[in-house]
């Protein structure tokens, strides 16, 4: 029974799986969309790097991770910034594993958007290097759309 329960607790850490490469790029994802709707500006700014680009839904978006912060600030002051859930997510790697990239289907209080990133793995961990959001415009309203787009 002794040599039973050795071999038991010998061979424990070898029956815990590590997480996959795509579910801790979900987690991650899914913890940097949480950061916004919980207004923890350290996580979410934390999770891009240094250099990153966030690419909004406005035409004239296009803001480094500094940028961007300062334009969020006003948001994160509140209980949430805003609340993005992923309904779908694909994710890509590269070759070497360092790099993915990823396109997700969001639930948004603007409708149904879609969120397209690339993340780079640092020493840290995974980071966004870009995101860019879009709100998605069904096929057949596109005529009217485009009617409203050129009253600008």
């Amino acid at each position: 029974m002794k040599k039973l329960l050795a071999l038991t607790i010998l061979l424990l850490p070898f029956t815990v799986k590590a997480q996959t490469p795509t579910a801790t790029i979900n987690q991650f994802m899914d913890n940097w969309h949480k950061a916004a709707a919980t207004a923890d500006e350290d996580v979410f700014f934390g999770s891009m790097t240094e250099d990153g680009i966030y690419l909004g839904t406005d035409k004239t978006e296009k803001w480094t991770r500094e940028e961007m912060a300062e334009w969020a600030d006003e948001h994160f002051q509140k209980e949430s910034a805003w609340s993005f859930t992923a309904s779908e997510r694909d994710i890509y790697f590269s070759e070497n594993g360092k790099t993915a990239w990823i396109n997700e289907k969001l639930d948004t209080w603007m409708g149904v958007c879609k969120g397209t990133a690339v993340l780079v793995l640092k020493p840290e961990g995974w980071k966004i290097a870009l995101y860019d959001l879009s709100v998605t415009i069904d096929n057949n309203k596109i005529d009217a759309f485009l009617e409203l787009t050129n009253e600008d």
